[in-house]
């Protein structure tokens, strides 16, 4: 495997490499770009995941039973917990059960095993789809009955500064923005699907603000934050920097999957009863989808987020602008054959 450099942050910050590493949700778009980064340097990886890969030292587990892999965490330097619940359509029994109750667990099991440092995944979704515009590390999260999603990642970070404050574990909490690039189920391949069946529908005429960051800048800012310092009981932003509205987003899909023009647009108030329905079909079948009307609250964001602390602590630059990142996805999709 090729060898690649810690990054460096724009001011020549430089973080400390870790000798071992462990990853939850280590199957998953992010859990294993960061598992294939860290190998690439040198790190010895181990990980967990619903599903085991013994090939990448991934051993079958679940967060809310931490008796059947966090044995596997002891000794290793660096934590992080990527495990979650990746959907915004889930119940608040699940989201509480994953993102809260078993943030927990993770952290009792860093603990255990002796770990340095617990990194912890959050998102951007934690302050809402209503923050105002250039939001920081300062604005108030969600609270509520609906986001759930965001509600339960705002929980988690509770959770998190907890250990944090009360000295058991040093700990730092990653804000991912739209986390894109090859691999990604959740901006790539689905939206992809529904562009293909017409069924991509946007409020608002597209014009609600989607925020970008491609996978290889996450990676770079995630480990800056681990390996900094500066890192130490922070929440940290990361994304692109580059606001785009939905419609010039998805509009990569539209293209993809042969489609004129642009994704079709309802008004806000009708795309939230659409979704309300959908989702209560889908529920009371059994039905799969992400149609719901937390996702159309997200795609009708008002602004992107601030990088000031981001970029003055830890030097993150995103490299990766949407036109560039896009390419790649495209050329990942066609190798696939998900485009023909």
């Amino acid at each position: 495997m090729e060898s690649i450099e810690m990054p460096v942050g724009k001011d020549g910050q430089q973080p400390i490499r870790p000798k071992k590493v462990f990853i939850t949700g280590a199957n998953g778009f992010i859990g294993r770009s960061l598992l294939e980064r860290y190998q690439q340097q040198g790190c010895e990886v181990r990980g967990m995941d619903l599903q085991a890969d013994p090939s990448a030292n991934v051993v079958a587990g679940d967060l809310t039973k931490p008796e059947s892999w966090q044995t596997h965490a002891e000794g290793c330097d660096l934590f992080i917990n990527t495990a979650a619940v990746v959907s915004l359509a889930a119940e608040w029994e699940t989201y509480r059960a994953i993102s809260v109750e078993g943030v927990r667990h993770a952290l009792d099991a860093a603990i255990a095993g002796g770990a340095k440092r617990f990194v912890h995944f959050s998102s951007i979704a934690a302050m809402g789809p209503d923050y105002e515009p250039g939001a920081d590390e300062t604005a108030p999260v969600t609270i509520g009955d609906s986001y759930l999603y965001g509600v339960a990642k705002g929980a988690s970070e509770h959770a998190v500064l907890a250990a944090h404050a009360s000295g058991e574990i040093n700990c730092t909490i990653i804000r991912p923005g739209d986390v894109y690039g090859p691999g990604s189920r959740a901006w790539l391949l689905e939206p992809l699907k529904m562009a293909k069946a017409g069924q991509l529908i946007l409020p608002n005429r597209g014009k609600g603000i989607f925020t970008p960051v491609y996978i290889d800048d996450l990676l770079d800012g995630t480990m800056l934050a681990a390996g900094l310092k500066e890192g130490s009981g922070q929440i940290f932003i990361l994304w692109g920097g580059e606001p785009v509205p939905c419609r010039t987003f998805f509009g990569y899909h539209w293209r993809w999957a042969g489609q004129k023009g642009h994704p079709p647009s309802i008004p806000l108030f009708a795309a939230l009863k659409l979704a309300r329905g959908i989702l209560m079909i889908n529920r009371k079948f059994n039905g799969k989808g992400e149609v719901t009307p937390d996702t159309m609250l997200m795609f009708a964001r008002k602004g992107g987020f601030s990088l000031k602390k981001a970029s003055e602590r830890l030097g993150f630059e995103p490299k990766i602008g949407l036109e560039e990142g896009m390419q790649r996805s495209e050329t990942w999709l066609r190798e696939r054959g998900d485009i023909n």
